[in-house]
């Protein structure tokens, strides 16, 4: 009985019919197709910030200024630093490499995402690299250039939300009047 089970198995992979066929196909897979966000000319070439990712690179920044503030002052025991430090903790903070930011296409809507910034549900794709750290990094420059290092400083040292308020979302600031992002969630130790 074996030999002939054997020379049936044989001849049937032979002729074209596997177990597959046999027993039916296996259900297939759900298949999702998720297109890049179609970034505009200006988007894709300015080197400037396009006006509606304002709000979201604020508070990627916002994010970045503190963490880097934050493990400064965990190196000196939580004491305050002194001004030569924190000048040259956000000097560091802006010219970082920024890599780990990109823009993505939600319901229609493009933003930045990255560390500091809520998480994304949807299924969606990054672009990152590109003009985006540069942009990242002369807005960083800018906000610190038009606050100041002392009042940064001192916006810190009262929280994240403090700061948050400076840079963001004061009279003048990208987020002045919108409410559609929640405060950033703490960052993990890896996501830096």
């Amino acid at each position: 009985m074996r030999p002939a089970l054997a020379a049936w198995l044989v001849l049937s992979l032979l002729g074209g019919r596997g177990a597959q066929d046999m027993c039916g196909d296996p259900p297939a897979a759900p298949s999702h197709s998720v297109p890049a966000p179609q970034l505009s000319p200006e988007e894709r070439l300015s080197p400037h910030m396009p006006e509606s990712l304002h709000c979201d690179a604020c508070h990627a920044i916002a994010f970045q200024i503190e963490e880097q503030l934050r493990k400064a002052e965990g190196k000196v025991g939580k004491k305050a630093l002194k001004e030569s430090d924190y000048m040259e903790v956000l000097e560091r903070s802006c010219s970082q490499d920024w890599e780990s930011y990109g823009v993505l296409e939600l319901d229609g809507e493009k933003r930045l995402s990255g560390p500091g910034l809520p998480r994304q549900q949807s299924l969606s794709v990054m672009v990152s690299g590109g003009p985006w750290p540069s942009r990242l990094s002369k807005l960083c420059h800018g906000y610190v250039g038009e606050q100041g290092e002392a009042q940064i400083y001192g916006a810190h040292r009262r929280g994240p939300a403090a700061l948050r308020q400076l840079l963001c979302h004061g009279d003048k600031g990208p987020c002045a009047g919108r409410k559609d992002r929640p405060d950033p969630p703490k960052a993990l130790q890896n996501e830096l």
